[in-house]
């Protein structure tokens, strides 16, 4: 779906209110080293679907945390922001650093091979020169 300009404006608003309350006024330990990778609200600002990505040794924990902390983030959202309504919170994990971090570690796992075969192709470039 394309973003416009405003809406865009409200997801960055969304997303760094709820990273502020996250990061002084929750207590909660389990959420001390989540990032909020981004947030999508509602046209109406109804709802907002919040983007979280954890440990993946703690992604249970982080999800109950999220549901016992969705009321106080709510709450603290509806203060900072002049919104007419608190939109409801879903918070959704985002798997797409971990793919990157897989795939990251598949390419360092097949660099050597990668290597080899550059330097048969710049062997192979060279003998063609001499010709």
């Amino acid at each position: 779906m394309k973003q416009g300009s405003s809406n865009r404006r409200v997801n960055g608003q969304a997303q760094e209110v709820i990273s502020s309350i996250l990061l002084f006024e929750i207590s909660d330990p389990r959420l001390s080293l989540v990032t909020i990778t981004g947030c999508e609200v509602s046209y109406d600002r109804s709802a907002c679907n919040v983007y979280y990505t954890a440990d993946p040794d703690s992604y249970d924990d982080v999800a109950a945390a999220f549901k016992a902390a969705s009321g106080r983030i709510r709450s603290l959202m509806a203060k900072q922001l002049s919104w007419r309504v608190a939109p409801e919170l879903r918070f959704h994990l985002d798997t797409s650093v971990d793919e990157a971090e897989r795939i990251a570690a598949a390419l360092a796992a097949d660099a050597p091979r990668n290597e080899e075969s550059a330097r048969i192709a710049d062997g192979d470039a060279l003998m063609e020169g001499d010709e």
